[in-house]
């Protein structure tokens, strides 16, 4: 008959002296506990983390632990999700034997490529906005290329300018022709103004002793 407890108290102690600062019981029955599994850090010192809760069930090794992920750090839904299909499949591939060091080893290498995944995306979304950068610096500097295309929308839009401009610039000729005939046509003469001026002849030859001198003369002569 196979001694289930035995195994399990055996694992219990190996995993004690081998996850030191890591393991924690949470129950003696049925035997629970966690261990926190830690990837290596990634760039700029970031890592991910994430608790582990496993219960053993009567038969264990012969049947699966209870698992379940207690707390994590900087994971993503998506990775969690994965890590627990990584555990049910562990758990399956290892019935038979005690398995909680191999399930927790499958995990951190899970978590280092975690890292590895955020450091690559990281590295993309740098070199895209550097692309994006480069482009922007290139239309500073050269304008848009020149097409077939844009160049007839903008030849369009500048005809229709350029006639906007004529029309404006030729009613507003138009209107100042207008107002140079009406400013012409409403000059008013004042006709006293010419007779002032003939009586102003006639008195100042009056007055000229050489013009009434010359007069006489020639009255005497004839």
């Amino acid at each position: 008959m196979t001694d289930y407890g035995e195994e399990q108290r055996n694992e219990l102690e190996t995993l004690k002296s081998v996850y030191t600062d890591s393991f924690t019981v949470l129950s003696e029955y049925p035997p629970s506990f966690t261990i926190t599994v830690t990837s290596e850090a990634g760039e700029n010192d970031e890592t991910v983390q994430t608790t582990l809760k496993f219960t053993y069930s009567e038969k264990y090794p012969y049947e699966a632990p209870l698992y379940e992920i207690f707390t994590q750090l900087n994971l993503e839904d998506n990775d969690t999700a994965d890590i627990l299909k990584l555990l049910a499949l562990q758990a399956e591939e290892n019935l038979g034997m005690v398995m909680i060091f191999t399930l927790v080893t499958a995990v951190h290498e899970k978590l280092n490529e975690i890292v590895d995944q955020i450091k690559a995306r990281r590295e993309e979304e740098k070199k895209q906005e550097e692309k994006e950068a480069e482009e922007a610096k290139k239309q500073l500097f050269h304008g848009t290329s020149v097409t077939v295309e844009n160049f007839l929308n903008w030849k369009a839009k500048f005809d229709t300018e350029l006639l906007e401009i004529k029309k404006k610039w030729m009613k507003e000729e138009e209107q100042a022709g207008k107002n140079k005939l009406n400013a012409g046509n409403n000059v008013k003469v004042d006709e006293s103004l010419f007779r002032e001026m003939n009586d102003l002849e006639l008195e100042d030859n009056e007055d000229d002793p050489d013009c009434n001198s010359a007069d006489r003369e020639s009255d005497l002569t004839n």
